[in-house]
């Protein structure tokens, strides 16, 4: 890929990932009156509302996948290192040299997120508990997107 076409693809990652954050932050105004979500609010709960929690969910681990496995790899590759055999272990504590990511609180993250993912949908009580994490934690990551977004348009003067 050229230095061009790899610029382009960046800049494009980052356009999709400022998407999922202003979805992720409509979606979390309108859950706004409800959280903390408890079980007898969630089964009441209509299916506008309940899109927004799938919203929620969804846009937190596109964002979250597109940061592991695009910006983050881009970040090095665009700074001149090699990657190519690098674990993502490896890139997050390049990473966290940066300064850039703190690896354990990403680790935390997808941890969230991969709870809700395994959560069996007639478990209400789990479901809920994990509605409420990823509606805190979005914060976190949103937090730290824009952490790496300022060091990329510092580093890489995208706009």
């Amino acid at each position: 890929m050229s230095s061009e076409n790899r610029e382009n693809t960046f800049k494009e990652k980052i356009y999709e990932c400022n998407k999922h954050i202003e979805k992720i932050n409509i979606s979390k105004k309108h859950l706004l009156p409800f959280i903390p979500l408890n079980t007898q609010t969630y089964l009441k709960m209509d299916e506008v509302s309940l899109s927004f929690i799938d919203s929620l969910i969804f846009r937190f681990s596109k964002l979250q996948d597109t940061m592991g496995e695009k910006i983050f790899p881009s970040i090095l590759i665009l700074s001149k290192e090699d990657v190519k055999k690098k674990t993502f272990l490896d890139i997050l504590n390049r990473l966290e040299e940066l300064e850039i990511v703190n690896k354990n609180e990403w680790l935390n993250l997808r941890e969230a997120r991969n709870e809700i993912a395994h959560e069996y949908s007639f478990n209400t009580t789990e479901v809920v508990d994990s509605i409420n994490i990823i509606y805190e934690k979005s914060e976190n990551l949103i937090n730290i997107y824009q952490k790496v977004y300022s060091f990329c348009k510092t580093r890489f003067e995208i706009s």
